[in-house]
């Protein structure tokens, strides 16, 4: 059974309270950067700990999408433009991007993202992993039949 919204939002800060030790308390508005005080180096720890903790598969463009932030299609004197925020929206539908939408430079975007982002896109993967779960589930129960589940007492 996938983790409830609290479930997550307590093991999410529990594990930037470890990795940040933050000034600041944790909160769903506080910046990861500019409120909590996250560098480089320490996505990547964040990254790895929400992988362990969720088993989930993240990527360093689940924070930073540079495919859409260094396109010359995007991306124009320093400010994304409208096709970029529209591109940066479907690879992130878990960030508030709607202050960046008023202000997209390139500049903000770093202080863009919030615990309550992290909590959401914690939950669209595990959301998306269980649909392709499920997906993959039920093809391999209509390929044999569910003689498997039937072979194993219906463990997986």
């Amino acid at each position: 059974m996938a983790p409830s919204s609290d479930e997550i939002y307590a093991q999410i800060s529990g594990i930037l309270e470890e990795t940040l030790f933050p000034d600041d308390p944790i909160i769903p508005g506080a910046t990861l950067l500019g409120d909590l005080g996250a560098e480089s180096i320490d996505f990547l720890d964040i990254m790895h700990q929400l992988e362990k903790a969720f088993g989930l598969t993240l990527n360093r463009d689940d924070f930073w999408p540079d495919d859409i932030l260094t396109s010359e299609e995007y991306v124009e004197d320093g400010r994304v433009n409208e096709a970029g925020v529209a591109a940066l929206k479907q690879r992130m539908p878990y960030a508030d991007l709607s202050a960046f939408e008023q202000e997209p430079s390139l500049k903000s975007f770093g202080d863009l993202l919030t615990v309550g982002d992290l909590c959401k896109m914690v939950e669209h993967k595990l959301s998306a992993s269980g649909e392709a779960a499920a997906d993959d589930g039920g093809e391999a129960a209509a390929d044999d039949g569910g003689e498997a589940a039937a072979d194993d007492g219906g463990e997986a």
